[in-house]
Order: structure tokens, then sequence, then C-alpha cells
């Protein structure tokens, strides 16, 4: 606790705020996940299971990395003293673009996607492009926020796309809806009501200051992109693989989601601190401050080992359980399951800090090799031969670790531990240079 209080106090103002709502927001997956769990035939919240993951991995993928980038960007201005509001407009801009792109690809391919992945329902693909649509300008925003350091706005926007959730989920089953596609669509109206709720902050957040060159906003994307969706598809491999090698495993399918939303309660935890810590990362690397910027990440890289330790330990011991309890999912998973569930997340979690630092110096090729590794580990296990919950939980626990491994190797004396040596005494430290 004393190590994460002290990350907590370099990171800017606002992490409480972030902290509620990311919580609010955890809560809110999980409670939506149980109605569902409750409501639906299994074959139903197979399709819903599916369409969830898809959007916690394919969406998070292709817009996180928009707001990763407006984070660094908007923070460097902003240490620079320059408005942000350039950045604003050609932002939207690109993501009007990628969101088309996106969507008129779902509209051509709807049939293979809907018998592929969602048991023939093209509805459900309706509701997959209205849930990257709404995911999409939420990302946006928050990217703007979070490098301008508002994250009072930025927090207030999980909450109540959290709150909504709740309150939608439990409407529909007090509704006695028993309908795949009314508890798909609330991952589109809670987050949309969300937006509109904060939109005001972010617009009037925003200044007057130089053009946004384009080279600027989109030279790291297509990297950032590429190592984003490898990593939000490898956090959520061990259903999308079931799904597609033995389809047939529908309380396979239903029994991992499940498992899954339990295990990676860190990480919806770390989402308190991941947008802090990027934008306090950006800030000390523009301003050469080098001493901030390794603490920083120490204390992050300590923090999220505890805690890992601290919420895997009782996942392990309680997991088959829990799981049953809460989501009424089908018992065939085991502690051993839950064991390699917890460490997969634990490597994810180390991957996603040291990312960060990768991404703030510029190294997004060499963050994009390390996602290719771990995908490649992941991908090995899960294609040899054995029962197949046994290979993709073992694949999920051993591609993360392998890219975590990776870019700690990546980040070996990217950083000067102290300021040059030719530099007079009390002279601003060199900026940290990027590669």
């Amino acid at each position: 606790m004393k190590r994460l209080r002290s990350l907590a106090t370099a990171l800017p103002a606002g992490l409480r705020t972030v902290a509620v709502g990311t919580a609010v927001l955890g809560v809110a997956s999980y409670l939506q996940l149980a109605v569902a769990g409750h409501s639906l035939t299994t074959e139903a919240m197979a399709g819903v299971s599916v369409l969830w993951t898809i959007v916690m991995s394919v969406g998070i993928g292709l817009f996180l990395p928009l707001e990763q980038e407006l984070t660094r960007i908007v923070a460097a201005r902003t240490v620079r003293g320059e408005g942000a509001r350039p950045v604003l407009r050609r932002a939207t801009l690109l993501t009007c673009g990628i969101l088309g792109v996106i969507l008129t690809l779902m509209a051509v391919f709807a049939r293979p996607l809907a018998d592929l992945l969602l048991h023939g329902d093209t509805a459900l693909v309706a509701a997959l492009g209205s849930a990257f649509a709404a995911m999409a300008f939420c990302y946006l925003t928050r990217g703007i926020l979070a490098g301008l350091g508002r994250f009072t706005p930025y927090g207030t926007q999980l909450a109540v796309d959290g709150a909504l959730r709740m309150l939608l989920a439990f409407g529909c089953a007090a509704a006695g809806l028993h309908s795949a596609l009314a508890f798909s669509l609330i991952m589109t109206v809670a987050p949309l009501l969300a937006l509109l709720a904060t939109l005001p902050a972010t617009v009037r957040a925003v200044r007057p200051g130089p053009p946004q060159p384009w080279s600027g906003l989109v030279r790291g994307l297509g990297p950032l992109m590429g190592s984003t969706l490898l990593a939000q598809w490898m956090v959520s491999a061990a259903v999308m693989s079931v799904q597609l090698l033995e389809p047939d495993q529908v309380d396979l399918v239903a029994a991992l989601l499940s498992a899954l939303v339990l295990a990676r309660v860190p990480i919806f935890v770390f989402g308190a601190l991941q947008a802090s810590l990027l934008s306090g990362l950006a800030g000390a690397a523009a301003a050469g401050r080098h001493a901030d910027f390794l603490a920083m990440l120490r204390r992050a890289c300590a923090a999220v080992t505890l805690l890992c330790v601290a919420i895997s330990v009782p996942a392990v011991v309680l997991g088959p359980w829990l799981i049953h309890l809460l989501f009424a999912a089908p018992e065939v998973l085991d502690r051993a399951d839950f064991l390699c569930l917890c460490l997969g997340a634990f490597g994810y979690l180390l991957a996603m800090v040291l990312g960060q630092a990768l991404i703030v110096l510029h190294r997004h090729r060499a963050q994009l090799v390390c996602w290719l590794l771990g995908t490649a580990v992941l991908v090995g296990v899960t294609l040899v031969p054995g029962p197949i919950e046994g290979r993709v939980c073992v694949a999920f626990a051993a591609g993360p670790l392998a890219c975590a491994a990776g870019m700690l190797w990546s980040l070996r004396g990217a950083v000067p531990r102290r300021p040059s040596a030719s530099a007079p005494a009390g002279a601003e430290a060199e900026p940290i240079p990027s590669a």
C-alpha cells in the first residue's frame, strides 16, 4: 500500500476520480455479465460473451492507441504552453476516418462475421458496430482530457458509463428480456450517454494553439495500433481460441469468459493508473526529468506486482466456486487453470506499464516487436496437442510474460540514469532521446 500511495503522489492530480470511475466501470462490467448469465440461455450467453470479448479486445485495440497518442502529444504541448484545440480537431477527423473504414468493412462482411463468431446473428454484428462507434469517441475525448491533466471529467465519464451499464442490465432483467441483442446494446447506449455528459467539459478545456501536423498525429499510430490490437487479442485469446478451434464447446466459452473477468480484476484496477501514468511519464520526458521518469516507472511496476498478488491469491483459491455463484458459469475449470489466467494477467499488466515507457520514448516499433513475440509464444502453446482448456490457459500465461520480458530488454539503457556529465551544474537535463 505504501508503494501504491507513493505512485499516486508522483502522478498528476485527479487520480482518485479516475480510480472511482474505473472501479464503477469494472464492477458494472461484472454485473452486466452476471445479470446476462442469469437471464439468457447458454447459447445466447455465448453470443454475448463473444461480442463482449470482441469489444474489449478489438475495440480497445483499435481506439486505445488514439487515446495514448493524444495523451502523449497534448501532455507535451501543455509543458510547452501550447493549446490543444488543433489536436482535437484533427483527431476528430482521424477518428471519423478510422471508424468509417471499420464500419464499412463490417457491413460488407456482416454475414461471414455472424456465421464465424456470433452464431449467425447479424443483429449482433450491428450491435458490435454501434459499440465500436461509441467507444471511438469516448477514447478520443479521454486522450485530450488525460493530456491536459483534467482527470475529474475523465473519471466522471468512466463512472457514468459504469452506472448506466448497471442500470440498463438490471432494467433488462426486470423487464423479463431474454434477448442477447438487448444486453449487447448496453455496450453502445451507456458509453454514448457518458460521452455526451462530459463533452462540454472537454470542449471548454481545450485552448487555441499552433497547428498540429498530421505527421505528428499519425506517425506512431500504426505500430501502436498493431501493438494494442495484439495486446487486447492476447488478453482475450482464451475465449476466441476455443470459439475458433472447438466452437461446440459453449460451456467452456462461457466459463472462460467468467474466469477471465475475475482474473482480469487487476487490469481493471490498473485502468485507474494508466492514463495518469502515461501523462506523467510524457511530462517528465518532455522536461528531461530522467530521475522522475525512472522512479515513476519503477513504482508503477512495484504497484502492479503487489496488486496482482493481492487479487490473484483469492482468485486462484475461490475462482471455480465464485464464477459459478456470480455468473452461473459451467463448472469446467479448476484452480490450476485460474493460476495460469492470473499469471497471464500479471504479465499483461507489466507489459502495459513498460509499454507506456516505450510509447513516451517513441519506441513504438520496439513495443510492436515485443507484442509479436508474445503472440507467437501464445499461438505456439495453443496449438500444442492436448485438452483445449489446458492449452488456452497455459498459453494465456506464457504469451504476456514473454512480451513483458522482451520489453524489459528493450528498455535497457534507453533512459539516462543521470544528467549528462558535460552539462553545467544546475542546467536542465537533456531531453530523453527518441529512437
